[in-house]
């Protein structure tokens, strides 16, 4: 059921950034009266629609096709993913797209990619106004390793204060950034003295496929004790820390995880720190391996926007967004970093939707994707829009227009190209799914 729901809200989302990213072009298209003779949500391949109408005295046909692969935007006198190329068999038309000014030709060409890029600002700008935005600073916290980043020099207990020249400012973008930037060097602040960890460039392929390499360390420091909670009513304040459990140190919450474990169902000796005094006591660990207490998460900073404020703060986050997902294609394009290995299908495009209707997540997650769409519709490969648009400029530079024939068999090269990202996209996915 849940796998269902979340095909649901993946349905949904690529449906609405599909018909955003065609009305980008299909605006342009009319604004410059080119006729557009079908604009349909996915693919009505072999002829076949489950919906479609043309209303009187238009020249476009609008339906829904039966393949749900996308979506598309006829432009008359195009030679586009169609591969119709029965126009060329007559003289340019003044309402056909070859016949217009190649600036024209060129917004139209970018207008998807513009419309994906304005919806992504309008929808971080509704959700700066509404919910705020929220994230663990990396300022005063430190960071609880795994086994690659041990390897690679970092420890538990570390403060991260730089990579490279750049000083990281969101905690949960740590390990993304130490991948993007391709970092040399990183200082950090250990037991009071401040060191440089050289980063060995090798292993950015391991850090893109290694989850949960700089965890938040969070002190076991109390913060409420809920009345359902097995140790309710054992004298425990909001401020107390949690320093041993059964005789061994404690000093994130993380390393008490398998001492609970070895004692669930169990009372355990406890000490804890309350002022200045260290008191022991015997605290209940239910039958999951917890004690049934909440703790402070340190760093947490969070903005608030007016409606106006919003705006420019969507503007920012959006660019944000597009340049670090340039940084994650850059990688993508790097076989040393084995960053393919990280691309994934809709297979993958599941597991990022809760399990659960949730506006925030789902208005983010759709922003995210718009970006996604939009950067990588302007590679420069045939079949996308990004092809057409180096085409273009080609043109408006050398004024020398690029032959039909020419143009027709780098559609075909850009869909194998595409194709074999799709065929790589689904084995990585089949691949995580085996594993």
């Amino acid at each position: 059921m849940i796998a269902l729901f979340k095909a649901l809200q993946i349905l949904i989302v690529l449906s609405v950034l599909v018909i955003v990213h065609e009305l980008g072009h299909f605006a342009f298209a009319k604004l410059f009266r080119i006729r557009v003779d079908k604009f349909y949500l996915f693919f009505d391949a072999g002829g076949f629609a489950l919906f479609r109408f043309k209303p009187r005295k238009s020249d476009t046909e609008y339906g829904i096709g039966w393949l749900p692969l996308g979506g598309y935007c006829k432009i008359a006198g195009m030679i586009d993913e169609s591969m119709d190329t029965g126009h060329l068999k007559h003289e340019p038309q003044p309402w056909e797209f070859r016949s217009k000014p190649a600036w024209q030709r060129l917004l139209v060409m970018a207008g998807g990619v513009l419309f994906n890029f304005i919806f992504a600002i309008i929808l971080y700008a509704g959700i700066l106004a509404g919910w705020g935005e929220s994230y663990i600073g990396n300022d005063g916290n430190s960071i609880y390793v795994n086994e690659l980043a041990y390897d690679m020099g970092f420890r538990t207990g570390d403060r991260i204060l730089a990579f490279d020249d750049y000083v990281p400012e969101n905690f949960g973008m740590l390990q993304a950034d130490l991948a993007r930037r391709s970092v040399g060097k990183a200082t950090v602040l250990r037991d009071g003295d401040t060191l440089d960890i050289y980063i060995d460039r090798n292993m950015i392929g391991e850090v893109l496929n290694s989850p949960g390499m700089f965890q938040l360390a969070v002190p076991f420091v109390i913060d409420t004790v809920p009345p359902s909670s097995v140790n309710s009513g054992r004298g425990l304040a909001h401020g107390d820390r949690i320093v041993a459990i059964a005789g061994r140190p404690v000093e994130f919450v993380q390393d008490s995880r398998q001492l609970l474990m070895d004692h669930a169902g169990s009372e355990v000796p406890v000490s804890v720190v309350k002022g200045n005094d260290t008191v022991l006591t015997a605290m209940q660990v239910d039958t999951t391996g917890r004690l049934g207490v909440l703790t402070q998460i340190p760093g947490i900073k969070t903005h608030r926007y007016s409606v106006l404020s919003a705006i420019p703060a969507g503007f920012r986050m959006a660019f944000n967004t597009i340049g670090g997902y340039i940084m994650d294609l850059k990688l993508v394009f790097t076989p040393s970093t084995e960053a393919y290995k990280s691309v994934g299908s809709f297979i993958a495009m599941g597991q990022i939707f809760p399990s659960y209707w949730d506006w925030y997540a789902l208005l983010s997650i759709t922003a995210l994707f718009s970006i996604m769409l939009g950067v990588m519709n302007l590679l420069p490969i045939p079949a996308l829009d990004g092809g057409h648009i180096v085409f273009t400029l080609y043109e408006m530079l050398t004024r020398r227009k690029p032959g039909d024939k020419f143009l027709i068999g780098a559609q075909i090269v850009g869909f194998i190209l595409l194709f074999g990202l799709i065929i790589l996209a689904f084995g990585n996915d089949i691949g995580r799914l085996m594993r």
